[in-house]
């Protein structure tokens, strides 16, 4: 926290005769503010804003991990005299986290220079992740905090340090590695890890199974620079090689290390890497190694960021669909996952309330198409498999999270629950809405809740290898008890998803059972906020890879902000 205090320190102000005015940021108290390096994911952007009118400047830093316990000045703008409309300065640094519910406030008051008190003159309360969302990451809202008063107008504007810019390609392949399986050859797969400023490390990259040899090519990987290393180009990387199993239990082979800095060197002999096992070389004298890993083709560079498809190009649209099946039970007992407790959500509620409350925040209008699938409609009893909650088929948009949830309670006392569990047709029906619109303008996410078995596993296939060359990603929520391996087989983070023959352009299915978020202590806030962050983590790479592959470039961008003392992009 030493680089937060010190860029916090002294309040300087705004003059108005004798007066001056000056601008508070606190943080909410569930959010980690200034996360330690273990817990940095992909979409970890840093970003430098600031707030006109009334407001401050903000920026981001590497610092230890804090968690509040209650809410607490984070920052103080500098002083500017004698203005109603003061433009601030000075910038904070504070880590952006997509796939996080990040709560800022801001608090604004008149300070007199004769006097210690200061003067409120009024608040906002907003999330980072609705400044990055806004138009040009630039969000107006009026200040508040004094009853029956107009208080003013706060902007608050973020960009992106210019080193969370770069996305890196480069292709690996690997000799003689150990043979794992009796029957046949290994059928190998890499992990990349980047490493932690406490010693530990993070998971950043899975490549593809390539099966039945021991000489592997593994695709090429496209991977932003802030995932690998945090933007320090001699932090290590970690890669191990397994051997993969269907039942999961994956032979490990060996691992190695290396830099992005050594990596930048291209194709040569400093990015041949012995693999290592590390138990076998204690146990065998003669031991070598268990096979060697190249990178077959040299980094290729391209400057993308995240926030600027939002800020000047791309759109968020935001769509859920929930398992209307008879398998759930029948949602008047409390034995049922569709079961209205009137004191607690229910699993789909949670579930749905946890992701749509982030998400939503890149939804300029708020609103949102809600599916169901699986149940009989009034009034003949058809069975339908993407039917509005809201009942209206030619409108079937709900006002947030809490008109989503409001027509989710109606169809549960309208429709009949059924069966068979289809995903396919909300698949294709969210499909056909990103193929009309492919020039990087819109963005389609599709949140599936359900509670059993995929009944139409072929055809759900075919809809997501489709799906995959498409501005679309998709997040798979499992509640209940039931076995849920095919929706490991969809996530496809072990062998990329194909249907006739054909691969997934791009992984764009996200699983996580929901039971493993469950907290026993019953605090359902911070697990669902764990939910949130592990479906949502993968959006922000998925989105830059599905505009990397169609050449689609951000416009208009801003000159970058560079942090001081941040290495220059691209050196080596």
């Amino acid at each position: 926290m030493d680089r937060i205090s010190r860029r916090s320190q002294g309040l300087e102000g705004v003059r108005f005769g004798d007066h001056t005015i000056s601008s508070l940021l606190f943080a909410d108290d569930v959010v980690v503010l200034a996360p330690s390096s273990q817990d940095l994911q992909h979409s970890l952007g840093r970003f430098a804003a600031e707030c006109e009118a009334v407001g401050m400047k903000i920026s981001t830093s590497k610092s230890e991990a804090m968690v509040l316990s209650r809410k607490r000045v984070f920052g103080r703008t500098e002083v500017i005299d004698n203005t109603l409309n003061p433009d601030f300065v000075r910038k904070y640094i504070l880590d952006y986290f997509f796939e996080e519910k990040q709560n800022l406030r801001f608090d604004v008051y008149d300070i007199d220079s004769k006097s210690p008190d200061m003067d409120f003159l009024g608040q906002v309360f907003c999330t980072l992740g609705e400044i990055v969302g806004s138009p040009a990451s630039r969000l107006e809202k009026p200040l508040g905090g004094i009853p029956g008063k107009k208080c003013g107008t706060i902007i608050l504007s973020a960009e992106e340090l210019g080193n969370c810019r770069v996305i890196v390609t480069m292709q690996f392949c690997a000799h003689k590695l150990d043979k794992k399986d009796f029957f046949g050859k290994s059928d190998p797969f890499m992990v990349f890890y980047r490493s932690n400023e406490d010693g530990t490390f993070t998971i950043c990259h899975k490549t593809e199974v390539v099966k039945n040899t021991l000489n592997p090519v593994w695709q090429p990987i496209s991977i932003p620079v802030r995932a690998i290393c945090n933007g320090d180009f001699n932090r290590t990387i970690k890669a191990e090689v397994y051997d993969w199993d269907r039942d999961g239990s994956h032979d490990f082979i060996g691992e190695f290390t290396t830099s992005y800095r050594d990596l930048s060197r291209g194709q040569s002999q400093f990015n041949v890497y012995e693999v290592v096992n590390a138990k076998k070389k204690l146990k065998k004298k003669r031991y070598m190694n268990s096979g060697t890993v190249s990178l077959s083709k040299g980094l290729s560079v391209d400057v993308f960021l995240f926030s600027p498809f939002f800020s000047f190009r791309t759109q968020i649209h935001f769509t859920v669909a929930i398992d209307f099946t008879a398998s759930n039970g029948n949602p008047s007992q409390s034995t049922s996952l569709h079961y209205m407790n009137p004191y607690q959500m229910n699993a789909y509620a949670m579930a749905l309330k946890a992701v749509g409350e982030i998400i939503q925040d890149y939804d300029s209008d708020k609103m949102f198409p809600a599916l169901g699938f699986g149940a009989k409609l009034p009034p003949d009893g058809r069975v339908s498999h993407e039917f509005p909650l809201n009942g209206n088929i030619e409108n079937p948009y709900c006002n947030g999270m809490e008109g989503i949830l409001d027509a989710y309670h109606q169809s549960l006392k309208t429709v009949q629950l059924y069966g068979p569990t289809n995903f396919a047709p909300v698949v294709n029906h969210v499909a056909k809405y990103a193929a009309a619109v492919q020039d990087g303008s819109q963005y389609f996410v599709l949140l599936i809740i359900t509670d059993g078995v995929i009944s139409d596993m072929a055809q759900t296939k075919e809809a997501i290898v489709n799906a995959a060359k498409l501005p679309m990603s998709i997040i798979i929520v499992g509640v209940g008890q039931a076995e849920f391996d095919a929706m490991v087989e969809l996530d496809g983070d072990d062998i990329r998803i194909s249907s006739r023959g054909k691969l997934a352009e791009r992984d764009i299915v996200q699983f996580v059972p929901f039971r493993d978020y469950m907290d026993r202590t019953g605090n359902h806030v911070l697990s669902m906020a764990r939910l949130a962050k592990d479906v949502l983590a993968e959006i922000p790479d998925q989105l830059i890879l599905y505009m990397k592959n169609r050449g689609i470039k951000p416009c208009s961008l801003p000159p970058p902000y560079e942090e001081p003392g941040a290495p220059t992009l691209g050196r080596t």
